[in-house]
C-alpha cells in the first residue's frame, strides 16, 4: 500500500528499510492515479515474515468483513510485473488474466502470493491482487510484528481518508492481530518516533 514501496516494485530499487533490490517493470511509468478502497473479505496474519518476522498480511476474498486498501491504477504488464517480483520470479511475461477476471480468483502456482483474485471493479476497471491459495480458515494464525504493522498503517494513511485512531482500531480486529494488538498499542506505533 506504501507509495515507496510500489515505486520500487515500477521502477527498480530498493524501498526505505528493505534489503532486497527489486528489478522494476518494462513500463516505469508512476500508476494514473491511486485511490483508498474498501473490499469485501478480509486482511489476516498467517505465516512467517523472514524480512518483518511476525505474521505477513493475506487478503481472503470469501471472509465476512471488509478489508481496507489502496488500488493503483497501472496497466496489466505493469501487473504482470509487479505480480512475478512478488511471486520471486523475475517480470517480463504478461499474465492471462482471463481466468481471473471470469472466475475472481485464479492460482498461478502453491506459493504464498502466488494466486490473483478480482474483488471487483473500481468505475469499471477490474481490482486485481495477489493472495495466499488459502483461506482464512485454513491456516494457523500469526501474530504480526510492529514493524510490520506500521509499514501497513503508513500506506492507509497516505490513502488519506483514515485517521490514525481509525486504522489502529481497523488493524487491530483483523485475525492473527487482535487480541495482542490493541488499538492503543497500535495507535502507540504510530505515534510513536520511528
Amino acid at each position: 500500500m506504501r507509495m515507496d514501496r510500489l515505486t520500487a516494485y515500477i521502477a527498480g530499487g530498493a524501498p526505505p528499510g528493505a534489503t532486497h533490490t527489486h528489478p522494476g517493470c518494462r513500463d516505469r511509468r508512476a500508476p494514473e492515479r491511486s485511490v483508498p478502497v474498501e473490499l469485501d473479505g478480509r486482511l489476516y496474519f498467517a505465516t512467517e515474515s523472514l524480512v518483518w518476522t511476525g505474521g505477513r498480511g493475506y487478503y481472503d476474498p470469501t471472509a465476512p468483513g471488509r478489508t481496507r486498501g489502496r488500488a493503483h491504477l497501472v496497466t496489466a504488464g505493469q501487473l504482470s510485473d509487479i505480480a512475478a517480483q512478488e511471486m520471486g520470479r523475475e517480470p517480463g511475461a504478461d499474465l492471462d488474466l482471463a481466468h481471473v477476471l471470469r472466475d475472481g480468483r485464479h492460482a498461478l502456482g502453491p506459493g504464498r502470493y502466488e494466486t490473483l483474485v478480482c474483488p471487483g471493479t473500481i468505475d469499471g476497471i477490474p481490482v486485481l491482487t495477489v493472495t495466499a491459495p488459502w483461506t482464512l480458515r485454513d491456516v494457523e494464525l500469526r501474530t504480526p510484528s510492529a514493524a510490520y504493522l506500521r509499514h501497513l498503517a503508513a500506506g492507509l494513511l497516505e490513502s488519506g481518508p483514515w485517521t490514525q485512531q481509525d486504522v489502529a482500531e481497523y488493524l487491530s480486529t483483523c485475525p492473527g492481530a487482535a487480541g495482542p494488538w490493541t488499538p492503543d498499542r497500535i495507535h502507540a506505533l504510530l505515534t510513536a518516533a520511528p
